[in-house]
């Protein structure tokens, strides 16, 4: 009998959730969607797997069996997927490194010009992740090596290495009240709606919210987008603000929206991220060298860091080595 893995991932959804609702918003599909997909997967095994209540789902037993075999089954699995694309990879001297908006900023084409001097006839393979995806493509093998911003789920999984650390701003509508600050106490944002990013990346939507930061009060969430220009939009529309790294005045400027700095709140973290499983990947080494490389000769552009009023640029491509401000 073969099962789709995909059935095999909502079912272990429903059952860590315990809700189809909360299943549902984390798989983001429909509650409909979902529950036919589950009584597919029943239908397929032959074996009821939930107890359907108003309360939730409870397992049954052959449920309870299923879920706890289906985290290794799954994890195997994606250990083969990242291995089969890692060799074609090779098998093409092609380097996949997954980032987020603005990878290490304007670091970024300096780091892969190192690391092509150190592997030539290499390729680099710069793939954008949406902000559902805040591992860029790590947990499942799309990628071999990811520019990231810490904290995310998962990441005690992989290894991590701070490249530099930059303030945060806040990014809002220019019509809005606050616009006119030149620095904006984090405590006069709390009672504003926030433009999230979705639920189910946990302790990065948190931190991003800074939702540890707000003597327990809760957010007001206004927008959830996963894509910078949604995210762009939602502000300039006036759903919300967004806390944002200070470079994203310079990488992510736009007409209507005003970045300035934010007091009460710790700076980001860039890092480079890679899969345990690379620990011997030699190709993956030498990349990781060369972002290590930038970070010890200071190479990497601070201006985010030590500019306390950011101030838009043209946005520059982070893989193009021509388009620097």
């Amino acid at each position: 009998m073969d099962v789709d893995t995909r059935l095999l991932r909502y079912f272990a959804a429903v059952a860590e959730e315990g809700t189809l609702t909360r299943a549902a918003e984390r798989l983001f599909v429909s509650q409909p969607a979902l529950t036919k997909q589950i009584r597919q997967l029943e239908t397929q095994l032959g074996v009821r797997l939930f107890t359907r209540a108003r309360t939730g789902m409870t397992l049954t037993e052959p449920g309870r069996e299923l879920a706890e075999r289906v985290p290794a089954l799954l994890a195997e699995w994606d250990r083969v997927l990242r291995a089969t694309k890692g060799a074609a990879g090779r098998a093409a001297r092609v380097l996949r490194v997954g980032f987020l908006a603005s990878a290490a900023n304007e670091a970024t084409p300096h780091i892969i010009e190192d690391f092509t001097r150190r592997r030539p006839g290499w390729r680099v393979d710069m793939r954008q992740a949406a902000w559902s995806r805040p591992s860029a493509g790590l947990d499942n093998g799309d990628v071999d090596v990811a520019l990231v911003r810490l904290p995310f789920p998962g990441q005690d999984d992989l290894h991590t290495e701070v490249l530099f650390t930059e303030p945060r701003c806040v990014a809002l509508a220019s019509g809005h009240p606050l616009a006119t600050r030149e620095v904006i106490d984090f405590r006069d944002l709390w009672d504003e709606p926030f433009v999230a990013a979705p639920s189910e990346t946990g302790a990065w939507r948190d931190f991003w919210l800074a939702a540890d930061l707000r003597d327990g009060r809760p957010v007001r969430i206004g927008a959830v987008t996963e894509h910078p220009d949604d995210w762009l939009s939602a502000i300039a529309n006036g759903y919300g603000l967004a806390l944002a790294p200070a470079s994203a005045a310079r990488f992510y400027a736009r007409p209507g929206i005003t970045y300035r700095p934010v007091t009460g709140v710790g700076p980001s973290r860039v890092a480079i991220a890679w899969s345990r499983a690379d620990d011997a990947n030699p190709v993956v080494e030498d990349f990781v060298r060369s972002c290590l490389d930038h970070r010890a000769a200071d190479c990497l552009d601070h201006r985010a860091a030590e500019d306390t009023h950011p101030t838009p640029h043209p946005r520059p491509d982070p893989t193009d080595p021509t388009d620097t401000p």
